[in-house]
């Protein structure tokens, strides 16, 4: 059975909040891992829309440094108070 974009899009935000601090992972990392963990379930155009999502919702940004990659918004000191 395929997987649907929200069931996706909700592995790729363990796995970006599992390696906040440890490591930065591109979005082809992410499309690499759910092809590996779901196999013929997913494809690449729908770990697209599933990066697409989170990206929408907020959950997770893109950083720039010497390439792309999706991480957990950072807060701000200012955010705290």
């Amino acid at each position: 059975m395929a997987k649907t974009v929200e069931e996706v899009a909700d592995a790729m935000f363990k796995m970006v909040s599992e390696a906040q601090g440890v490591k930065k992972l591109k979005p082809g990392d992410l499309t690499k891992a759910m092809v590996q963990i779901y196999g013929d379930e997913v494809d690449k155009k729908l770990c697209k829309e599933a990066i697409k999502t989170l990206v929408n919702s907020g959950k997770c940004v893109y950083t720039y440094f010497g390439g792309s990659f999706l991480e957990l918004p950072h807060r701000e000191g200012a955010a705290n108070d």
